[in-house]
């Protein structure tokens, strides 16, 4: 008796769509947001790419209330939680429920970084579509241009000096993939 092979999911960012490079769909189930259909305008080549894909079986899913606050969480603990937009929380949202759903791999589709950061911190698949993907997650803090102070919470200015911070690394460590 043949063992029956898991299904892919891919769950897709604007990036992906955006890429206008192929996504193989075959013995793939393929998963967006509502944010991502928003942020793609009706007429152009890669609504025209987004209508397709929809016609090819992608579907549109909104992720919970708590799989949005542990996304926050988490990407608050990265330090990426103002490099990501709303749509981006959903995307790592719907991936993280659907991991934990689903017995086959589940894959974020994104070129998007501060993304891949967050889905490797809470270990979710991700692939890149027409860049490199990350080698390195990082752990982000702010830093005083004026005094040098660090800052683990993102404040804009120093209460110290009075100068601007900056986002800056404070810690990486190489990704195994």
């Amino acid at each position: 008796m043949k063992a029956k092979k898991k299904s892919t999911i891919f769950i897709l960012d604007t990036s992906a769509l955006l890429s206008g490079k192929p996504i193989n769909i075959d013995n793939a189930k393929m998963v967006t947001t509502p944010n991502i259909s928003k942020e793609l305008k009706p007429g152009g080549r890669d609504y025209r790419t987004f209508q397709f894909l929809k016609e090819k079986g992608l579907t549109i899913h909104a992720p919970s209330k708590e799989s949005m606050e542990k996304i926050a969480i988490v990407s608050k603990d990265t330090g990426d939680e103002k490099r990501l937009s709303y749509a981006d929380n959903e995307i790592l949202a719907l991936a993280l429920e659907m991991s934990q759903e689903h017995e086959g791999d589940v894959i974020i589709l994104t070129d998007d970084y501060s993304i891949q950061n967050v889905a490797h911190a809470l270990n979710i698949n991700f692939k890149s579509i027409s860049q490199d993907g990350i080698i390195k997650s990082f752990k982000w803090t702010y830093r005083c241009s004026g005094c040098g102070k660090k800052f683990n919470e993102n404040i804009k200015t120093c209460p110290i000096c009075g100068a601007l911070t900056k986002t800056i690394i404070s810690h990486k460590r190489d990704i195994n993939r």
